[in-house]
């Protein structure tokens, strides 16, 4: 049987810059299948190589697939915005190829299995679940069983939409094989612009908080979405493997660890340095994580910045001890200082983002929300709109005050960067417009851009704060006038 996984032509965020990595859900899906007898695998990874749709399609078709597996596990390609190609190379493949089974995966479309075959003709299974589901769907595709059965999948059986039982998921993520990178044109990886080789990296699942607005609701079962809720990590040991792998096959100089929350567990990122200075992989990297969490690793971030840490990432979202409690983000005012504080002081540069388009936000809010950020002072400013996550609470929220209709969505613009739905004082526009504002004196501040490059910062991140500071003008043009970045 032979599986093609197939990685359609997209832009990047307007602040990225050129950005390009493997897709983390292939490389994982791949990996395990491989690994229980299914090697006649192959990527085509469109974005890497440059290659538009109609090409892609052609290339497609000389391949001549059993199986094409389409989708994403990591929203660092720009969100929502991938889908709308998902779904066109869906149905362009479909028509040259009409007895190939498509596959579709990973973001939105796990927790959107029903609507997305309504939706999507073209489209024969849905896989809900992880690695063990879409083994479990390539077995039963070769050896003929009924789809109906198998766990953590979606089809269709005597025309109806059937979906499987629920998948448990994997606990111990260490039983799974290392990404399978040797399927990808590992060379052609970048992030941006600068940062090369490159590689996004993903060591755990899952999340101990319960955001609302979290975009990783939507890659769980909708009938068990507290799924995300469980917070399942690699153990330091593996994650070094697959470190040595990526430095000595591939010659990757810089990995960002897109986990939500890497650092959750002080003990695992104590062990996960301490290993990468005994074994000397000179990689540097860039992780993720909440206030209280990034507090909680003080004691060791002067290891983490030895062992190549050049850039922590965390939100600050809104800015005031209820929002976050309404949000249930599960950090406190003093956490995000401390945060900024301590990376300051280890010379780790500081992204920190804020977020706008809550249902309860208004001008003045967001002005707070932003005057905040600016006397807290992180080197780069992220601001991502709400975009509502099928599975979190604003999906919810939006859905009954009729804001969202998951029917016509525009996903060109689903992707954190352009606002979507409005709030219960505010336009659309008027979030374009204050967004657009809150850009402009962030980074016009006078000061602000001479003391990043004049930092001691590593030079990767000032290369990243250029890159962003290049992008403003289109992110800015993607807020007030509707302009695709994806």
């Amino acid at each position: 049987m032979k599986i093609l996984f197939v990685m359609p032509k997209v832009g990047s965020w307007a602040t990225h810059g050129k950005h390009v990595a493997p897709n983390q859900l292939y490389a994982h899906w791949a990996a395990y299948v491989r690994e229980r007898g299914y090697d006649n695998l192959e990527v085509l990874d469109c974005k890497a190589l440059e290659i538009p749709m109609d090409k892609m399609v052609e290339l497609v078709k000389q391949k001549n697939p059993d199986v094409v597996v389409l989708g994403e596990q990591l929203h660092s390609y720009g969100g929502y915005g991938v889908i709308h190609y998902f779904n066109e190379a869906a149905k362009k493949i479909r028509h040259a190829l009409p007895k190939t089974k498509i596959v579709f995966g990973g973001l939105w479309y796990s927790a959107m299995p029903v609507p997305t075959l309504e939706d999507n003709p073209a489209v024969d299974v849905v896989v809900m679940g992880e690695e063990e589901s879409f083994y479990d769907l390539i077995e039963a595709f070769d050896k003929k069983k009924n789809l109906k059965d198998v766990a953590g999948i979606t089809t269709r059986f005597d025309g109806k939409i059937v979906m499987g039982p629920h998948k448990p998921l994997l606990e111990n993520l260490d039983l799974l094989p290392l990404p399978a990178y040797d399927l990808f044109p590992m060379d052609k990886y970048v992030g941006h612009t600068h940062w090369k080789p490159f590689v996004d990296m993903v060591t755990s699942r899952g999340c101990p908080s319960a955001c609302t607005f979290c975009y990783e609701w939507d890659q769980y079962d909708p009938r068990s979405p507290s799924d995300f809720l469980k917070w399942r990590a690699k153990s330091p040991e593996r994650v070094i493997e697959e470190l040595e792998l990526l430095h000595k096959k591939y010659g990757v100089k810089v990995v960002v660890i897109q986990d939500d929350n890497f650092n959750v567990d002080p003990k695992r990122v104590k062990r996960f340095c301490e290993l990468k200075e005994e074994k000397n992989i000179p990689i540097k990297w860039v992780s993720l994580g909440r206030a209280v969490d990034w507090v909680n690793c003080e004691e060791i971030l002067p290891l983490m910045k030895r062992t190549g840490l050049f850039t922590g990432v965390f939100g600050i979202e809104v800015t005031t001890p209820e929002e976050l409690k309404k949000i249930a983000k599960g950090i406190t005012i003093d956490q995000i200082k401390k945060t900024i504080e301590i990376l300051r002081k280890h010379d780790i540069a500081v992204v920190a983002d804020i977020m706008m388009g809550f249902d309860y936000d208004d001008e003045k809010i967001i002005k707070q929300r932003y005057e905040f950020t600016d006397e807290v002072d992180p080197d780069i400013l992220w601001i991502g709109y709400v975009t509502p996550a099928p599975n979190s609470p604003m999906w919810k929220i939006s859905l009954k005050k009729n804001w969202i209709d998951p029917r016509t969505i525009d996903f060109s613009k689903w992707d954190f960067l352009h606002p979507v739905i409005p709030t219960d004082h505010l336009s659309i526009e008027d979030l374009g417009r204050l967004g657009s504002w809150c850009m402009r004196e962030f980074f016009s501040k006078p000061g602000r851009i001479n003391r990043i490059m004049e930092s001691n910062f590593d030079i990767l991140a000032k290369l990243c704060f250029q890159d962003v500071m290049a992008g403003v003008g289109k992110w800015e043009a993607g807020a007030t006038k509707g302009e695709v970045h994806i």
